[in-house]
């Protein structure tokens, strides 16, 4: 785990990774068990969740009506701060966060949500959020971990 006190940001591979049978799916889970117990400060955009039910449905075979109940389930959780802010403001400045690190529109947003929460780390499996100096990036997965992740999904990533 990271040495900062959060707030943390949760990207949509770790809520989706949390959610499955993968074999490295303890390193996620246990940041959304943290979560969840409010042992960390974590933020959550709504966005994120439609984002880890795609991932869930396309990536790790979950049907439609699993994946909307696991995360319906996590959506309960009270200790969250769930980040429902989605002005036009925010949508310019993801899309200029997107372009000045070269990342894609999803990942640009959730910069923005990052900078506008005051969140210390974004907890991701890839090192795409490493290009923002606004805040810490925590890649949850080791080098090693995510080829495994990797073979699981029959080399998709």
């Amino acid at each position: 785990m990271s040495d900062t006190d959060g707030p943390y940001l949760f990207d949509v591979g770790v809520l989706a990774l949390a959610h499955t049978e993968a074999p490295v799916r303890e390193a996620a889970l246990s940041w959304v068990r943290d979560a969840i117990a409010g042992e960390i400060d974590a933020v959550v955009p709504y966005p994120a969740v439609f984002g880890a039910h795609t991932v869930l449905t396309t990536f790790y075979g979950r049907t439609n009506e699993d994946a909307s109940r696991l995360l319906q389930n996590f959506m309960d959780a009270k200790r969250i701060h769930w980040y429902d802010g989605i002005s036009e403001d925010v949508v310019r400045g993801g899309l200029a966060q997107s372009s000045d690190a070269n990342v894609g529109g999803w990942d640009g947003y959730y910069a923005q949500v990052a900078v506008d929460t005051g969140v210390d780390t974004v907890l991701t499996i890839d090192d795409d959020f490493e290009r923002f100096e606004a805040f810490d990036t925590e890649v949850i997965l080791s080098p090693s971990e995510f080829r495994r992740l990797n073979e699981f999904l029959g080399g998709q990533y």
